[in-house]
């Protein structure tokens, strides 16, 4: 009976997790690692864009081990994944210290500037931020300029740029291992200075790397990863010059990394693992999965993106091109980057 139950269990399984993505409208048109013999040995933190040209830039963190003073950030293109990535960054300091460089950030503006923001430091308790730009879609770029004092740039996802050309980064603070805070940098000024705004610093949940979404009624929320088991939301009724209490959504979050977007009609996605925090903090990274909103208060999944149990399936990146497919990149168990194409 056990043995029977158990493969009616996997039946079970297996059904909804194909029928996710086929009753959602949503498949998978293309799956593919990044790297096909990588200069580093671990990787993590992918991010990407697409350029005003139509370039699919992907850029991460990689080295021996995260933390390490040898892991640079990394520049590649998702078109000609045969082209070997490049170092387009680092964490030294001078000719005496170097740090490890962390969590790149890839964003171009309406106006044309591609930012590559990152960090570097000793630890995300201790490190900076730090910024490049490019006036050509990526070819070459300028020199590292650190950061404003208390401006620490988008620390994991991508900014949004409103209508009215207000640029939110989505940002947060690990002051201590104990106290995780998040805020939101706004500039008006294409990028050239930034005001920090906080989101509630009240201290019930402790929240770090957010993404912000925009809604048609103008309203905008913040989805942030958090110790507290799950998702966590703020919204915002004045273009982010303020924000609300936060609040949990019905996702869940074994305090691990997501991203989020705002597609053109209106909908929303977030990729999250769906679990909650175990004994170490790769616990519940296993199960990646895809969910859907339209009012970015009731989640629903609508696809299965990995199903895994010890192996690690983190830190997504996710945006939407021009041409409306959906592109997801992630941390393949550390050695790799995965790479997912979604349609409708």
């Amino acid at each position: 009976m056990i043995r029977k139950r158990n493969w009616l269990t996997a039946i079970v399984v297996i059904a909804s997790i194909q029928g996710v993505t086929a009753q959602s409208g949503w498949k998978k048109i293309k799956e593919e690692l990044v790297y096909n013999n990588a200069p580093f040995k671990q990787c993590h933190a992918s991010t990407m864009v697409e350029t005003k040209t139509g370039e699919l830039l992907l850029s991460c963190f990689g080295g021996s081990q995260e933390g390490k003073n040898d892991v640079v950030i990394w520049l590649s293109s998702l078109k000609d994944l045969k082209v070997q990535p490049v170092q387009v960054a680092d964490g030294i300091v001078n000719d005496t210290l170097r740090h490890p460089a962390w969590n790149p950030v890839l964003f171009q503006t309406k106006k044309g500037t591609l930012y590559l923001f990152y960090k570097v430091g000793p630890n995300p308790r201790q490190w900076w931020g730090m910024v490049k730009t490019s006036a050509d879609d990526g070819k070459t770029w300028s020199a590292g300029k650190r950061l404003p004092e208390g401006v620490l740039g988008p620390i994991k996802n991508k900014p949004v740029q409103l209508a009215d050309g207000t640029i939110l980064a989505p940002s947060s603070v690990e002051e201590t291992e104990n106290r995780w805070k998040a805020f939101v940098e706004r500039s008006v000024d294409d990028g050239q200075t930034w005001t920090v705004v906080p989101v509630d610093t009240s201290g019930k949940f402790d929240v770090i790397q957010p993404s912000v979404l925009q809604f048609k009624n103008g309203k905008l929320e913040v989805l942030c990863r958090s110790k507290q088991g799950n998702v966590i939301q703020s919204w915002s009724a004045d273009g982010g010059k303020t924000w609300g209490k936060l609040s949990r959504t019905n996702l869940l979050n074994p305090n691990s990394g997501t991203d989020a977007v705002t597609l053109k009609s209106g909908e929303q996605l977030i990729v999250y693992n769906p679990d909650v925090p175990g004994k170490d903090w790769f616990n519940g990274r296993g199960k990646l999965r895809v969910a859907s909103s339209y009012d970015g208060k009731v989640w629903k999944d609508v696809a299965v993106l990995e199903d895994g149990d010890k192996e690690e399936f983190s830190y997504p990146a996710i945006i939407q091109t021009r041409n409306g497919d959906v592109h997801i990149t992630y941390t393949y168990d550390r050695k790799n980057v995965k790479h997912v194409v979604l349609r409708k």
